[in-house]
C-alpha cells in the first residue's frame, strides 16, 4: 500500500514479452492479479463470431479493452493491497489512439492514476509467438512496444524495462522495486 491506498501497478510491454507468465509467478507468491483484457476479448469475439478482435477492426477492439480495464478496476476492493495489472487501461488507450487518433490524455480523463512505476517487457524473440489469439508478427509487436515506452513517461509515469531474464528473477526485480 502506497499513501493509504491500494497500489495498482500496471505490467505493459510486447506482446509475447513475458507478462503473463510474471503475473502468474506474481499470483503463485500470493498478490492479486488482473489478466490482460485483450486476451479476454478476442476469446469473447471468436466464440461469439464478434468483431472486435485488433487484426479485424482495431478501433473496436481498443473501445472493448478500455471499457473492460475500466470494469476490471472497479470490481478490485479498496483493501486489496498491491495489485497486478498485465496490460490494462494505458495500453488499451494507446492501441485506441493508434487506431482512431483520440488522444490518450482525453481517453484517460477523469480515471484515478496507476502506481507511478510501470514495469516494461521490451521485445523478447525467443519468447515470442503468433497464435490464434496473438496473430501479429514480431515487428508489429516492437511497434506496439516503442508506442508504449513512449507514451507513458508522456503520461508521468516511471518506466522499469525488465531484463530477459527468468520469471522468478522478473518477480523479484518488480517486488524490490516496489519495496514489497
Amino acid at each position: 500500500m502506497t499513501g493509504g491506498k491500494t497500489m495498482h501497478v500496471i505490467l505493459s510491454g510486447c506482446s509475447g514479452g513475458g507478462k503473463s507468465t510474471l503475473l502468474a509467478e506474481l499470483a503463485r507468491r500470493g498478490y492479486a492479479t488482473v489478466p490482460e483484457p485483450g486476451r479476454r476479448i478476442v476469446q469473447r469475439e471468436q466464440r461469439s463470431g464478434g468483431r472486435a478482435l485488433p487484426w479485424v477492426d482495431l478501433a473496436a477492439f481498443a473501445r472493448e479493452a478500455v471499457a473492460m480495464a475500466r470494469a476490471d478496476r472497479a470490481a478490485l476492493t479498496a483493501d486489496a493491497g498491491p495489485v497486478f495489472f498485465d496490460r490494462g487501461l494505458i495500453d488499451a488507450a494507446v492501441a485506441l489512439e493508434a487506431a482512431t487518433g483520440a488522444p490518450v490524455s482525453e481517453t484517460l480523463a477523469g480515471d484515478p492514476p496507476f502506481h507511478r512505476t510501470v514495469f516494461l517487457t521490451p521485445p523478447w524473440r525467443a519468447l515470442f509467438a503468433s497464435d490464434g489469439e496473438r496473430q501479429h508478427g514480431f515487428d508489429e509487436a516492437r511497434a506496439e512496444y516503442e508506442r508504449l515506452r513512449a507514451a507513458f513517461p508522456a503520461l508521468g509515469y516511471e518506466t522499469v524495462v525488465l531484463p530477459e531474464a527468468g520469471v522468478a528473477a522478473r518477480a523479484d526485480l518488480v517486488l524490490e522495486a516496489l519495496g514489497l
